[in-house]
Order: structure tokens, then sequence, then C-alpha cells
């Protein structure tokens, strides 16, 4: 026999004991798209408190519709190690392009990162915490409340790091710069994915104390080109973040 009763008593418990053992994490990441996907993943496995912030209903950013609603996906060589580490399978099509299902693709990213992080969908990040020069935390909300306009108190997470992996918007970069006056963001460019695949590795990096960024937001914050539908950049910028926040904190 079904007791409703019983079925809304196990979510509620189980739901809230998962929220408490994540509003003090080592890192909080907002964005689940495939760069914050990856990080949550690689820094959950070395041991840190994860916990993944996503303002929609499903996690995965842009890898869904593949280039135009073509759900195939293109990665360098040098990303299929992170394919090869979290089994997603991929066809060699020569000249150094691999491609993978992107419906596989957001598959397996999303249950890597759940299995070492935890994860909230449908919270909206508001606001951040700064304390003594440095981000401590974050200011969340439902992400109903939000679309709703509705004047609703938020809540409070402490981090030791932030990422913002928010994609284009590069949403926690945009207001840490416009409430601290320490950095600016300079938009994102043009499209050449040469320029924007190489950019995002590299440029992965702490912005402001205890804040880093990663993915599109590296773009955001520095100027670099777009690339459209090829996501080698994207996967081993989360790899390049999570290896210099585990730098960091350690």
């Amino acid at each position: 026999m079904i007791d409703e009763i019983e079925v809304t008593k196990a979510i509620t418990e189980k739901y809230f004991e998962k929220f408490l053992s994540g509003i003090r994490c080592d890192v909080a990441i907002v964005g689940g798209g495939p760069s914050g996907l990856v990080a949550a993943s690689i820094l959950g496995k070395k041991g840190f408190n994860v916990t993944l912030f996503e303002k929609k209903l499903s996690l995965g950013g842009g890898i869904w519709g593949g280039g135009m609603m073509f759900n195939k996906v293109v990665v360098q060589k040098e990303a299929t190690q992170i394919l090869d580490e979290f089994n997603i399978s991929y066809e060699d099509c020569g000249n150094g392009y691999f491609v993978a299902d992107a419906i596989e693709l957001s598959g397996g990213l999303i249950y890597n990162a759940s299995r070492n992080a935890r994860i909230f969908n449908l919270t909206n990040v508001e606001d951040v915490m700064v304390k003594d020069g440095r981000m401590t935390g974050l200011v969340v909300n439902w992400a109903a409340v939000e679309m709703a306009k509705l004047h609703i108190d938020p809540l409070t997470i402490s981090s030791r790091a932030v990422i913002d992996a928010t994609g284009h918007d590069a949403a926690i970069c945009t207001i840490a710069s416009r409430k601290t006056g320490k950095f600016n963001l300079a938009g994102e460019k043009y499209m050449n994915a040469e320029l924007g695949e190489r950019g995002v590795i590299e440029r992965a990096s702490e912005v402001f104390p205890g804040l880093y960024v990663t993915g599109m937001s590296v773009a955001a914050v520095y100027g670099l080109p777009r690339m459209g539908p090829i996501f080698g950049g994207m996967l081993l910028s989360g790899k390049r973040v999570a290896e210099i926040v585990e730098k960091n904190l350690k």
C-alpha cells in the first residue's frame, strides 16, 4: 500500500538533509553547463565538498541542441581524455575532430557530477557575499521567485571558493564587478573558434579573491571570441579551473 504522506515526508526530509549539508561548502559552482559539470566532478572526486546551483530545470547548458538543433557536438583531440574519463563515447571524424552525441554527453556529464557534488536545480544566485575583500559565499533564491518578480528574501551559502560557470552572461562576475568595482568585464566578442577555444582554457582563472571563472564566462570577462558548437574548450576549461581551485584551497 502506498501512503501519499509518506512519499511527501521522504522527499521533504531528504531534500532538506541535502540542502543543510551544502550550506557550508568548499566550492560553490554556479551553472550546470559543460565546464561547471566537469569542475564539479573533478573537485568532488578530489574530496572537496562541492555544491552546484543551476537556475534552469535541466542541466547541460548548450550541449543538448548541438549545432542548430543537430544534436551532435564536436571536440578536439585534447578533450577526448575527459570523455574517456567520464565514459562517454565518440567517433573520430579525422583531422583532429571527434564527434559525440549531445544527449549522451549531457547525460554523462550530469551523471558524473551528481555522483560527486550536491546539485540544486531551479535555484538562482542573486547576489554574492564578500568579507575582508574576499568572496565568501552566495545569496540564493528559488528561480521561480525571480521569474515571478516576487519580493521574497533569499538565503545564503558559504564557500571557500566560488566558480562562475554561468556561460555567456557571466552572471556572478557581473554582480561582483558591479558591487566591488575591483574588475571589469570586457564582453564576449565575435565568432573565432580557434581563439575562443584556446582562450577559455588558458584564461580560466581567479578574477577576484575567492571567485573563479570557467567556460564561456571566461570569454565574457576577458573579451574573447565565441566558438559555436565545439565543446572541447568547455570541458578543458572546467578541468583547468578545478586544478587552480584545488591548488589554491590546499
